[in-house]
């Protein structure tokens, strides 16, 4: 299965891809000081920076079910690995609910990469796939992930209070309606490959 958009291509990568994916997150992705994730792998080391995102990739695959699934996709700038997105859902045949998550590389940033890459989420998420709502949290100094998610017409639904360093943090929580959807989509995407997977992500009778 893979997505298109005018600029980027997301796909499951082979295990050649995601060791390059990993070294882009090796080299960094956002600026020291920058906390953007309530999981701290970010400021893990280089090497083991690279070794989370393998392991996270694969452990979400290896878990994956119907009923609790997180797809994991490259981000791909004309073969370029840039980043990677997620798109998860729980007991999704039944609430039709969606949370997406995302990085990219630090020389990626601020080219609207991240906008066209969860725009193709989305695309997936609703018109493919069926779905009702989006959801997201996002750290309240988080400007960039806010940005995004204003352009593509989430609206606040509440806070949530987390746990990070020993300290009490606050998220925005976000959502984004399929009428909210319809009305912000600019993006075009072109899904191909979904026929043949979509038995993973709806039960047989």
């Amino acid at each position: 299965m893979r997505l298109e958009t005018p600029r980027l291509e997301l796909r499951p990568p082979h295990d050649g891809e995601l060791a390059a994916l990993a070294d882009v997150a090796a080299g960094g992705i956002h600026l020291p000081g920058e906390r953007p994730f309530l999981t701290p792998w970010t400021h893990l080391p280089p090497q083991e920076r690279a070794l989370y995102v393998m392991q996270q990739h694969w452990l979400s695959r290896g878990q994956w079910l119907p009923e609790a699934w997180s797809l994991g996709l490259g981000v791909f700038r004309e073969g370029q690995p840039i980043g990677m997105v997620s798109l998860r859902g729980r007991d999704f045949p039944v609430l039709r609910e969606v949370k997406t998550g995302s990085w990219l590389g630090l020389a990626f940033h601020g080219q609207g990469y991240g906008t066209e890459a969860r725009a193709a989420l989305l695309h997936l998420a609703f018109a493919e796939l069926g779905a009702v709502a989006a959801l997201s949290e996002v750290f309240q100094d988080n400007a960039a992930s806010q940005g995004v998610s204003r352009t593509l017409g989430y609206r606040p639904d509440g806070i949530s209070r987390d746990v990070l360093d020993g300290q009490p943090v606050v998220s925005d929580r976000l959502r984004l309606t399929r009428e909210d959807w319809e009305r912000h989509q600019r993006t075009p995407v072109t899904v191909t490959g979904l026929e043949a997977c979509r038995r993973f992500f709806f039960p047989e009778p």
